[in-house]
């Protein structure tokens, strides 16, 4: 990668403000570094955090020193990887020091083929992403610290605009995820990208087919997190960039929903999004998917059958994804289960049922699922809980409180039980019966008593044989 011009590096900006914010265990790192004859700087996002007011989630720092040298200063780090990034723990908290350095051949747009160790923080700014990413502070041994932001980040951060360092196309070719961060980072920090670098990401958009699912998936979790991630999904769709990551969800726009006036399924979807919980993470993912089954059921303005056909393409998608099985699972069944449906005149036993079936999903799923059906109300319009949804809650409530069985767990009796007393042998047989327990006490709750069990499994194990 030939190194990009330099407009010269300047001592000017929030200087005062980054040395404030400054931790003590980071300005030690920086001392001992420099003190050993090594240029120190911070650089990176903790100080695009520091100019827009926020507190810096991380501290990362560059040097000229290699990185034996720095293992050398700090006997307890940790050096295990290619690209010069030696991880130091100071005060309970990791911190990375990376040489600098420059880029060569990005042949698989994700990573660079061969990195090459350099002697000037200019060059390592000029390989990095993103204006406000691309500033340091520091020196060398012996100058008094300063701001050096030779692309002008401190400006371009307090004007809230994503910018490329230098040719967007070039930086997109570079690495291909750095699209998918630029719409991340201008959702969560409510930024408005730059023409030109949208542009680029338009005109680059095929590369993203070539990232791995994971990087795909820690960026989608982050946007998803946003207090707004109906901002960043619009972008992926408007760039391209949602085709490349999930084609069913690409064909939503355009797809008619009779819901809200003038509105599209897409726009359904991003209302879902927003109305979702951003404390439920898995709720969020499960409203972005719970209808992406409806393009490919729609037939007469219907879509027939879209939750079963969306739990199979959210399985897919998250697959793609690599998703943790837990949350795969969890959302899956979030998808196959959002179009439940409740009636006022259901009994108390059919509330138990409702809670029983979805309780085999884990700890927190009946709750994931109304707060799914609450944004979905949202997104169509309507009031979070229409269809009686409050009503619903409030008896889930009632028979959670009472401590109602829901399942074989709540039976004062099990299949030990019934083996010794009945003289029944582990098998298809024993669950039997201790489902229609279940369901007998699910019924009646005063029937769960030993002897009233004991002989209606009695009763059972004859009318078997």
């Amino acid at each position: 990668m030939a190194l990009l011009p330099v407009p010269g590096s300047q001592l000017t900006g929030p200087s005062a403000a980054i040395e404030a914010a400054i931790p003590a265990a980071v300005d030690h790192l920086l001392g001992a570094i420099q003190g050993a004859g090594h240029a120190a700087y911070v650089v990176g996002g903790s100080l695009r955090d520091v100019v827009l007011g926020r507190v810096p989630a991380d501290w990362d720092l560059a040097s000229e020193a290699r990185p034996e040298e720095i293992v050398a200063l700090f006997p307890d780090a940790v050096y295990e990887n290619q690209f010069g990034t030696v991880a130091v723990r100071r005060d309970g908290e990791q911190f990375e020091i990376t040489t600098f350095r420059t880029d060569h051949d990005y042949a698989d747009f994700r990573r660079p083929h061969r990195v090459e160790f350099g002697d000037s923080i200019e060059a390592d700014l000029a390989r990095r992403d993103f204006t406000v990413n691309a500033m340091a502070w520091g020196g060398r041994p012996g100058e008094t610290a300063g701001l050096i932001d030779p692309y002008a980040g401190a400006l371009d951060a307090r004007s809230r605009v994503l910018r490329a360092v230098g040719d967007a196309a070039t930086r997109f070719g570079e690495d291909a995820l750095r699209m998918v961060r630029a719409v991340r980072l201008a959702t969560t920090l409510e930024f408005d990208i730059d023409p030109e670098t949208l542009a680029g990401i338009r005109a680059r958009r095929e590369l993203v087919e070539h990232l791995s699912g994971e990087r795909i998936a820690a960026e989608l979790d982050k946007l998803l997190a946003a207090p707004m991630p109906s901002i960043g999904l619009r972008l992926l769709a408007d760039t391209g960039l949602l085709a490349a990551i999930s084609p069913e969800l690409a064909k939503q726009p355009g797809i008619p929903q009779n819901k809200v006036p003038g509105e599209d399924l897409w726009d359904h979807t991003l209302r879902s999004v927003d109305a979702s919980p951003s404390a439920r993470p898995a709720v969020r993912l499960a409203a972005l998917l719970h209808d992406i089954g409806k393009p490919a059921t729609f037939a007469d303005g219907h879509f027939l059958g879209h939750d079963a056909v969306g739990a199979d393409l959210a399985g897919e998608f998250l697959d793609r994804l690599h998703a943790p099985r837990s949350v795969r699972g969890r959302v899956v069944e979030l998808v196959r289960m959002h179009m439940f449906s409740y009636e006022a005149n259901w009994s108390d036993a059919a509330v138990r049922r409702f809670i029983g079936k979805l309780r085999v999903f884990g700890d927190g799923f009946v709750e994931d699922l109304l707060a799914l059906r609450q944004a979905d109300n949202v997104g169509s319009g309507l009031p979070a809980n229409a269809g009686r949804l409050d009503e619903l809650k409030a008896r889930i409530a009632t028979q959670l409180a009472a401590e109602a069985v829901l399942d074989r767990s709540g039976l004062v009796i099990d299949g030990s039980d019934l083996m010794t007393e009945l003289g029944l042998e582990q098998g298809p047989l024993l669950g039997r019966i201790l489902d229609e327990l279940v369901e007998r006490v699910i019924a009646d709750p005063a029937a769960n008593d030993r002897p009233t069990l004991l002989l209606l499994a009695q009763a059972m194990l004859t009318e078997d044989r």
